[in-house]
Formats: C-alpha cells, sequence, structure tokens
C-alpha cells in the first residue's frame, strides 16, 4: 500500500525546487556578461557593416559591446571633438599618422577591413574608353592604364572629343574632399604616384608634382566629403552629372547584397575598373580607451570578418575569405588586385593634404 506523502513533505520539496531554481536562475544571470556602450566616430562606407543585425548580435551576445557611432570623414574626425568618444575608426593608416602628428600619441589600433580604390563609371564610358586604349579587359576584369587617363585628364580632352556628345565639359573624376575624406585622399595619393612616373613620393619629390595635382583637382567643382554621400549621387544622378567617381570596390559588392533589386536594374550599366595602379584602403581602428580597446578585438572575430566580406564586400584579415566572388552576383571582380602602389609615408601625403585643402 502506498504511503501518502504529507502536505509539510510536499511543502519542504517545493520549496526546496524554488530554491535550487533560484540558485541556478541566479548562477545563469551571474555568468552573463554586462553589455556596455560604446562610441566613436565612423566612416560612411562603413555603416551597413557596423549595422548589419548578425554583427550587432555577435558584438553584443559575445562581447558585451553595443557600439554606437557618429559619421565623420577619416581626417574630420581626427580633429573632431572627440568628448565621450571611445574609438575612431577611419580608412587608411594616413588618418592615424595624423592623429600621431595632431596629438603626439599613438594609441592602441588595428588594421580590421581592406578594400582597394577603383573607378565606377557608366557602359557607354567603359565603351570609349576602351576603343581609346585607356581601359583593357582580361577574365571579365576591366583595369584603367592611368598614366594615360592621367594624361588625357590633363589635356583637358573633351567628352565629345571621345565621341561621348552627350556629355558636357572635360574628363574627369569626381572624388570626395581629399582634405577631409579618405577615398578622395587615396586618390590624390595615387595620381600623385602616377605624376611622378609611377614611384612612390616622398616628401621632396611631391612638392614637383604638387602644381599638376592642385589643378587636376581644382576643375571638380563642389566635393562630398562622405564617400557613401558620392557613391549615392552617383547612383541616383546618372552619367550626364557624374561619368565617373573613385570609390571603394566594397560599396557596389555590398550595394548588390543590400539591394538585390535595384542593383538587378542598373547592373547591364553600372562598371567597376581597377586602376593600375591602384592603392589599397586600409580600414583601421583607433583605440582611446580601455573600452574602444574591446571594440578593437571584438571587431576581429572570425565570424565578423566573415560577414564583412560576404555581406559587406570588405577584404579582411582571414586568409581565404576574399576568393568567393560569386558570392554577389557582381560581374569584374578581381579575385587578386595585383599593380598596387604604397601609399606615400605621411610627410608627403600632409603636404597633399594641405595643397588640396580649400
Amino acid at each position: 500500500m502506498k504511503k501518502k506523502i504529507s502536505t509539510k513533505t510536499a511543502g519542504l520539496i517545493l520549496l526546496v525546487i524554488i530554491i535550487a531554481a533560484a540558485g541556478i536562475y541566479s548562477l545563469i544571470l551571474s555568468g552573463k556578461q554586462e553589455v556596455i556602450s560604446i562610441n566613436g566616430y565612423l566612416g560612411g562606407e562603413k555603416i551597413g557593416f557596423m549595422e548589419d543585425e548578425e554583427v550587432q548580435e555577435i558584438l553584443r551576445s559575445r562581447y558585451g559591446l553595443e557600439v554606437d557611432y557618429a559619421r565623420a570623414g577619416s581626417l574630420d574626425m581626427v580633429t573632431a571633438d572627440q568628448t565621450g568618444m571611445d574609438y575612431l575608426f577611419p580608412s587608411s593608416q594616413t588618418a592615424l599618422s595624423y592623429y600621431t602628428d595632431y596629438y603626439g600619441t599613438a594609441p592602441s589600433n588595428e588594421i580590421i577591413l581592406n578594400t582597394p580604390i577603383v573607378l565606377y563609371t557608366h557602359r557607354m564610358v567603359l565603351d570609349a574608353w576602351m576603343k581609346e586604349g585607356i581601359v583593357s579587359e582580361q577574365d571579365g576584369v576591366f583595369s584603367a592604364d592611368m598614366a594615360k587617363l592621367t594624361e588625357l585628364i590633363q589635356a583637358g580632352t573633351q567628352w565629345s572629343d571621345m565621341g561621348l556628345n552627350q556629355l558636357y565639359g572635360t574628363v574627369s573624376i569626381d572624388t570626395t574632399d581629399p582634405a577631409r575624406s579618405n577615398s578622395g585622399n587615396m586618390f590624390a595619393a595615387l595620381l600623385a604616384n602616377v605624376l611622378a612616373g609611377e614611384t612612390v613620393v616622398d616628401e621632396q619629390s611631391v612638392e614637383e608634382i604638387l602644381p599638376q595635382l592642385k589643378e587636376i583637382f581644382s576643375r571638380l567643382g563642389y566635393m562630398e566629403s562622405s564617400s557613401s554621400d558620392l557613391f549615392s549621387q552617383f547612383l541616383k544622378m546618372g552619367v550626364g552629372a557624374k561619368p565617373v567617381i573613385a570609390g571603394y570596390e566594397s560599396q557596389l559588392l555590398e550595394f548588390a547584397v543590400e539591394n538585390p533589386e535595384e542593383y538587378e536594374q542598373i547592373r547591364d550599366d553600372i562598371v567597376m575598373i581597377y586602376p593600375s595602379p591602384t592603392v589599397w584602403s586600409t580600414h583601421i581602428y583607433i583605440a582611446l580607451d580601455e573600452a574602444g580597446e574591446r571594440g578593437m578585438e571584438a571587431l576581429l572575430d572570425e565570424e565578423i570578418q566573415n560577414l564583412a566580406w560576404k555581406k559587406h564586400g570588405f577584404r579582411t584579415s582571414i586568409y581565404g575569405i576574399g576568393t568567393d566572388m560569386e558570392t554577389f552576383g557582381v560581374d569584374g571582380i578581381a579575385r587578386e588586385i595585383t599593380r598596387v602602389m604604397q601609399v606615400p609615408e605621411y610627410g608627403a601625403m600632409k603636404k597633399i593634404i594641405d595643397a588640396l585643402s580649400r
């Protein structure tokens, strides 16, 4: 015959269960990381990456971080008010050298992302440039001879001289303001090297080509301070307004992933051309304090680096990630970036920045 459990005993058992459950719950809570918020300045071309929900979830759950930002040009963020800021995330090592020159100290830093400088144009311009021998194609990848292109620009060649009567004015390449934004700054560095006979300029040799560089940029008129704004205007305004721009390879790749329907509408017209030679844009994270250092370490997470390539087009530090070109459905992506020149040392870059400041 079964014995009945008394009410008192049942109550004690229930109490023990409740206490045990409370202990387990408390243990789980104690094991959770406290989530802190870090703030900093971010280049506009990386906003899609930093706002990616998958990236944010990894930062929150794995590293206890919520990352906030204010958008700023790579050079502008160095001189901006940094009160309450934990990090800067510009798009080149020039910005780090600028920071050191400005403040006298080099904080913790790490290269997080990479992307080459490319040219974006429209099919009609591509066709004209190929007829002129400025652009060549190999395995579906387009490359521009920068020496020939620079000569055309310096000569004041009209678009109509190339059979493009639909376009007004002289051949030029729109960029962001090289004194404020990195893509314009990197393109200015590339032009400086090309003008110097495809040799990397230094503090002495850059003096010889500065007048030519200033003349090229003086013809561009108003220049955007953000790479993302320039790319957006290029897509929206059409070939008549902006026939060619300098930007980042990552911009079109990210656009194709995030806006597949819109990309399908423009894919037959928008063309990506790799300058030959070109330069790399190294997106370097500068930690201003310990909280900023936590963010730097977190962004090097292998899964985050993988997302940076597959969803946002950045060539990352993990070997092999940047080889799956079919991810984007974009034609003409170079599997390997060749004919790369070094960006000039900071002394020469500072002279370029100062010369092109308006």
